[in-house]
């Protein structure tokens, strides 16, 4: 059987990789899950200079032989989502879905190099590809048993009995080898699991790397990542060499070399650091329980404490005027989720052993704290209010922490529930991944390490929607300990059989759409744009109402920039107008996919407005073959004159022509100062007056500027500063974008309507397939107003 998974680097470390110029801090863009669209540090032989970080250097990829606010989200609940009630009925499914199972194994028969996202075959398979569903059972060969400890009035200090008691208990240790050995993803994952603790087992005990104001994060969530494998292998093995190689890095992360003295070690400063390292010692102590001696279990406790647990009750307190609690107030995103849920796993590992009480007193206050900030990152169309990079960090925080609850004190306290529109955030990370990668507007964040997707795995089975399962476990960072426990093996059928193409975002912090030529075709077409307010954000987004990007051909030919350097002077000053941070490029508005009025930002206070999301309501059938209707289109418009001072009016519209192998954006706009349309893009860009051909590898692009106002003709820049911006602050510097052009049309003062049609040059489609549609007014258009 093949596999789509990913083997660990030996080669890198964080402390090697430092490069003051790139978006990244020190550490090495390869470990970012990042927007797909991010220059290179150097150019490689034979691969698109679109970078998809996340990718390790030298990866081995092994290939198989062989509409209300949402739409997309398919209502289930939890009696219809089985096979049958009944339980002879329900045993047979469940039965028959492991056969298949086994037979057909992983649904994905690689993971693109570039883009690391799954490869499906050309197939229709009736058995295997269904409509998503749960099919409970009994059989302990195919699901998990039901947990005994069910308290009859939960409380957060009254914790079960046995160990483990964080996330994956005895129970589930017990009966993980027999599911295995029935679920070709489990045991991809296992195998994966090990060879990663391997490697991790021959490498020194992690370096101590002060990245500025980025902390010691990456060495916080290496170590937690490296605690995890470690022990996950000794609960399959008993082999206590793996206990060893966890005690080794526990002992580092507290000796003389790893910090300063004193109870600042773990950098509680920047309490993301200090959180992670908690949760790091929290596995250990937990997951090791039964096989350290009580002065282990002492020594780790009381360095717990010391470094992580009693800065926790300081930072709320604020009891040091340091205020390093900061995000305990009113921060609703993924510093909220990961700092209590450091705090919280730490705490609950320790209640009981604990005599300091410190234990206790967090836990009295992480979870309301968490239920008021963390859950509420989320808004009320399922989108994660910072960006889709930060949702990584942010649910995976808070799935943590709701699962550790729910398994150490029999309930999680509503925090999965507190959020009445949290159950939609799967759908918001399926959509706003394309075959190019996550649409990634603003910043994508340090490196993730410990830190994945495989949340969707507890919020599928907690919310009972398959799909979030189904679309998580083809994914190259499943492979994980959590997704041992967290993943249903019940599961069955495809996640994308009756998924819509077309997945609109309403809430007005965002404001955005995705539409699509099919789930499961990497060469398909994608394309995205959003609105949305420039404030509200966690300071991490850009400055980008009108942004876009489109992915075709198996290649991403629009796209987002992503992060400056975390490190620079005021990057995270404030989101008001003169924030230094709109002084850099990747995060002004000509760094964006967008119009530029004036040569300058946009205004902070943007608050553009949806005016259309149409869709013809096209979904996917079983099959990853789809045959699309003549009509199946969609299209999203918004009024987006609020962004500038300078516009009387600007509306702005994407939709998909010709079957969804055709893009037209354009821009209706009244402006009283000069107009500069703006693209970046990683292709070699040909113009010629109102065309521009853009070719990536073997790929080609073209665009056409469409009933073209007098003087409109497509140009090419770098994607540099414009020689009338704002100063940078002394010695600071903008990130290089090498490899990028931006594809511009720049016009005076007026009003102009700005037609620019995309057209793939797909394989076996000759020129006279491509339709060439009406010119429309954007305030008429309808599902039909382009047809020729």
């Amino acid at each position: 059987m093949a596999s789509n998974n990913y083997t660990y680097n030996a080669t890198y470390n964080h402390s090697n990789a430092s490069n003051l110029h790139t978006p990244y801090g020190s550490g090495d863009p390869y470990y970012n899950e990042s927007t797909g669209f991010i220059a290179p540090n150097a150019t490689k032989k034979k691969t698109s200079k679109w970078l998809k970080v996340g990718l390790p250097v030298g990866l081995l990829i092994v290939a198989a032989a062989v509409v209300g606010v949402v739409l997309g989200i398919r209502a289930h609940n939890k009696s219809s989502s089985a096979a049958s009630t009944n339980g002879t009925a329900s045993e047979a499914a469940a039965s028959q879905a492991a056969s298949i199972k086994a037979e057909v194994g992983l649904f994905a028969t690689a993971t693109a190099s570039l883009y690391l996202l799954p490869i499906y075959p050309s197939a229709t398979n009736t058995a295997a590809y269904t409509s998503p569903t749960f099919n409970p059972s009994t059989n302990a060969a195919l699901a998990w048993p039901s947990d005994s400890f069910q308290p009859a009035s939960p409380a957060p200090t009254n914790v079960r009995s046995d160990r483990p008691r964080l996330i994956a208990p005895a129970y589930k240790w017990q009966a993980l080898p027999e599911l295995i050995k029935n679920d070709p993803y489990l045991k991809s994952w296992n195998d994966t699991i090990f060879g990663n603790a391997t490697v991790y087992y021959g490498l020194p005990a992690e370096v101590y790397f002060m990245d500025g104001d980025s902390g010691i994060l990456d060495n916080a969530r290496e170590i937690k990542m490296r605690i995890k494998a470690f022990a996950y292998v000794y609960r399959m093995t008993n082999d206590t060499k793996w206990v060893d190689r966890a005690y080794t890095e526990l002992q580092n992360a507290v000796s003389d070399s790893f910090g300063p003295s004193g109870d600042l070690k773990w950098n509680p400063t920047h309490f993301l650091d200090t959180g992670e390292l908690t949760a790091a010692f929290a596995y250990a102590y937990d997951w090791l329980y039964d096989v350290w001696t009580e002065d282990q279990k002492t020594e780790i406790r009381t360095n717990m404490i010391t470094y992580g647990l009693n800065r926790g009750l300081i930072a709320y307190n604020n009891s040091d005027n340091l205020f390093t609690g900061w995000w305990t107030n009113n921060t609703e995103g993924n510093w909220n989720c990961v700092c209590n849920n450091g705090l919280t796993l730490g705490a609950l590992a320790i209640i009981g052993d604990d005599t300091t009480g410190v234990a206790a007193q967090l836990l009295g206050m992480t979870i309301d704290n968490a239920k008021s900030n963390c859950a509420m990152a989320v808004t009320s169309d399922g989108s994660w209010s910072e960006t889709a990079n930060y949702w990584y960090f942010g649910t995976t925080g808070h799935a943590e922490m709701s699962a550790a609850l729910q398994t150490a004190t029999g309930s999680d306290y509503d925090l999965l529930d507190v959020n009445p529109s949290f159950w939609k955030t799967g759908l918001f990370h399926m959509a706003i991944t394309g075959p190019g990668s996550l649409f990634a507007w603003g910043d994508h964040g340090p490196n993730k390490f410990s830190t994945t997707a495989n949340g969707m795995f507890l919020y599928g089975s907690h919310f009972n929607h398959p799909e979030y399962v189904l679309f998580q476990r083809d994914q190259h960072d499943a492979p994980e300990p959590l997704s041992m426990f967290w993943y249903d093996p019940t599961v069955s059928g495809a996640f994308w059989d009756g998924l819509a193409l077309d997945n609109f975002f309403t809430d007005d912090l965002d404001q955005w759409a995705a539409m699509r030529g099919s789930w499961t075709d990497e060469n398909a077409l994608y394309a995205a744009m959003k609105f949305g307010k420039n404030q509200g954000h966690q300071t991490h987004n850009d400055l980008d109402v009108g942004d876009f990007v489109i992915d075709a051909l198996g290649t991403r030919w629009a796209g987002d920039l992503g992060s400056g350097d975390y490190r620079s002077e005021g990057y995270f000053s404030n989101d008001t107008q003169s924030s230094e941070r709109w002084y850099y490029y990747r995060k002004r508005t000509e760094g964006q996919n967008t119009v530029l009025v004036n040569a300058d930002n946009q205004l902070v206070t943007a608050a553009p407005k949806i005016l259309q999301n149409l869709t013809s309501g096209t979904v996917q059938g079983s099959s990853t073959v789809i045959d699309l209707p003549s009509d199946s289109t969609a299209l999203f418009t918004g009024d987006c004159t609020s962004a500038y001072a300078d516009v009387t009016s600007w509306k702005r519209g994407i939709r998909l022509l010709n079957q969804r192998r055709q893009v037209l954006v354009q821009d209706d706009i009244t402006a009283t100062q000069s107009v500069m349309w703006r693209m970046h893009t990683n292709a070699t860009v040909t113009t010629s007056g109102t065309t521009a051909t853009l070719k990536i590898g073997d790929k080609t692009l073209q665009m056409s500027l469409l009933n073209a106002p007098s003087g409109a003709t497509f140009t090419t820049m770098d994607a540099v500063r414009l020689s009338t911006d704002i100063a940078l602050i002394d010695g600071q510097v903008d990130q290089p974008n090498p490899g990028v052009t931006v594809v511009a049309i720049s016009l005076p003062a007026g009003t102009y309507s700005l037609q620019v049609l995309f057209n793939p040059q797909w394989d076996g489609m000759a020129a006279s397939d491509f339709v060439t549609p009406p010119s429309v007014p954007i305030d008429s258009w309808t599902l039909t107003s382009h047809d020729a």
